[in-house]
């Protein structure tokens, strides 16, 4: 956490380059800028710039949608994005006389200043025009049906949105909180392009309460129609480059009292059939696009959100790479400890993340294990600090297996109180870490049966956490007279202490 701010994992972006030539390769974008071209020095438009019907299909047959017959209604779309972000200005023309005929014309639109950006600007500005689109985009596919509204203005009453079921301010949060969620599982490495996630689950993560076992009824029917309201608006955001979506089937959403929903069973368990790895590509299927993680990333800072990016630390001490490091998904750590490192020299590296990774405190195994993982990243070049630290209690371990790794010669044995220190040291890491876990469990049982009088050696260990460790190794050996030594062993070193 940074204050009370919250705290995103880092993610990994595209450079500026690559991102403004997404954006500029999105469909709605790309046609709101062909647009803007085609609509010259003078287009006749309406009221609100919007095209007329003569114009309209001249801008569907420019795009090449004549043929669709939703080409209109895709030409429509990217004529106004053009318009929402200057890429198209329009004026109304002062002599033009007041008519109900929606093809008289009340103004003229042209290309806009910021057409310009497009060809001349910089990545940045581009990908500035592309992000001001995207934000009215999110607030079109977050407003209701426009169906519901048009009925309710047909029969001649006051737009009432109780009775369209719709909360402007909740449905905004409810998507911000959606691409949030697909946010996190990018950023964890678990959500891409070629891991994209389930709409049933993406959906039940806003919905389904953590501490709930099994959902009810009323919570997977909840789930149902908020997969429902996430298709169309994931089919709306789709064209501006920010997700790769694959829509629910079609042949799974059933009409309801003339609702769009998921076919249910009849047991009431909510999907009309389980999600096997096989189908469950068919209710739909969303990750996030490098572009959308810019985007949904740039919308975070501005709401407050702490949300770094991996090279954020590049230019940092080697005391703030060690201390992120280890809350890093894996992935990302890599990736910022090689941007940390390519700004300095091998040698010069690894003094400076020896020297960050001494101390004592709570923290300090992990700084240790960061150091150990960063400097494999490290060539030969740096063999000569690992040397010098070969007499350091607290790196001499890590400074042998460094140099076992890389076939340097003439490594001196360590003591044997090197090696339980280093011992100790590394599964107080991973305690710390993850916890209790299959892969620190096979790790207890491999030194115990590997070293006869373990845990008499192990209590002495000069380590703060020394007691925790063996108390840890107590409740994963699953051995029972072994774990009672191991408890044994964690009450002499309390003692000690």
């Amino acid at each position: 956490m940074s204050g009370d701010r919250p705290t995103m994992p880092p993610v990994r972006l595209h450079s500026d380059a690559e991102l403004a030539r997404d954006a500029l390769s999105a469909p709605l974008f790309a046609r709101a800028a062909k647009l803007a071209r085609w609509a010259g020095d003078g287009t006749p438009v309406g009221a609100g710039g919007e095209l007329l019907a003569e114009q309209l299909r001249g801008a569907a047959e420019h795009l090449g949608l004549l043929a669709d017959e939703d080409g209109p209604g895709y030409a429509a779309e990217a004529w106004q994005l053009a318009l929402d972000t200057g890429l198209i200005e329009f004026a109304e023309d002062p002599e033009a006389e007041e008519s109900d005929d929606p093809d008289q014309p009340s103004g003229a639109a042209a290309a806009g200043e910021e057409l310009a950006t497009l060809t001349s600007g910089s990545p940045q500005d581009i990908l500035d025009v592309w992000l001001g689109g995207l934000e009215t985009v999110l607030a079109d596919a977050a407003a209701p049906d426009l169906a519901d509204i048009v009925d309710q203005l047909g029969e001649g009453g006051d737009l009432d949105l109780d009775a369209l079921d719709w909360n402007p301010e909740e449905e905004a949060d409810f998507l911000d909180g959606v691409l949030g969620n697909l946010y996190l599982l990018t950023a964890l490495d678990e959500g891409a392009a070629d891991r994209p996630v389930p709409l049933p689950a993406l959906a039940a993560s806003m919905i389904v309460p953590d501490d709930m076992d099994e959902p009810t009824d009323d919570i997977l029917e909840e789930v149902s129609e908020a997969m429902m309201r996430l298709d169309d608006q994931f089919r709306m955001l789709e064209p501006t480059g920010i997700i790769q979506y694959q829509p629910v089937d079609e042949a799974l959403i059933e009409e309801v009292d003339g609702e769009g929903r998921i076919a249910q069973d009849g047991d009431g368990d909510g999907l009309a059939e389980p999600l096997g790895e096989e189908d469950v590509t068919r209710y739909g299927m969303v990750a996030l696009t490098p572009l959308g993680v810019f985007a949904v990333r740039a919308r975070m800072l501005d709401a407050g959100v702490d949300a770094p990016a991996v090279g954020d630390l590049a230019d940092k001490g080697a005391d703030v790479l060690l201390g992120a490091l280890p809350d890093h998904p894996e992935g990302a750590a890599r990736a910022e400890a090689e941007a940390w490192l390519a700004g300095r020299a091998p040698l010069d590296a690894a003094r400076e993340l020896l020297a960050a990774a001494r101390g004592d405190d709570a923290f300090a195994p992990r700084r240790r294990l960061a150091c150990q993982q960063t400097l494999t990243l490290v060539g030969a070049e740096a063999e000569p600090a690992l040397r010098e630290v070969l007499d350091d209690p607290q790196l001499g371990g890590l400074a042998r297996v460094w140099l076992a790794e890389h076939g340097a010669a003439e490594i001196p044995e360590p003591t044997e109180s090197m090696v339980f220190w280093l011992t100790v040291d590394t599964i107080a890491a991973q305690l710390a870490a993850e916890g209790d876990t299959d892969e620190l469990r096979g790790l207890v049982e491999g030194l115990v049966g590997q070293h006869n009088g373990f845990f008499d050696a192990a209590w002495r260990v000069e380590h703060p956490a020394t007691a925790d460790v063996l108390e840890a190794m107590g409740r994963l050996h699953p051995d029972k007279k072994v774990a009672k030594e191991a408890r044994k062993a964690a009450f002499k070193a309390r003692s000690q202490a």
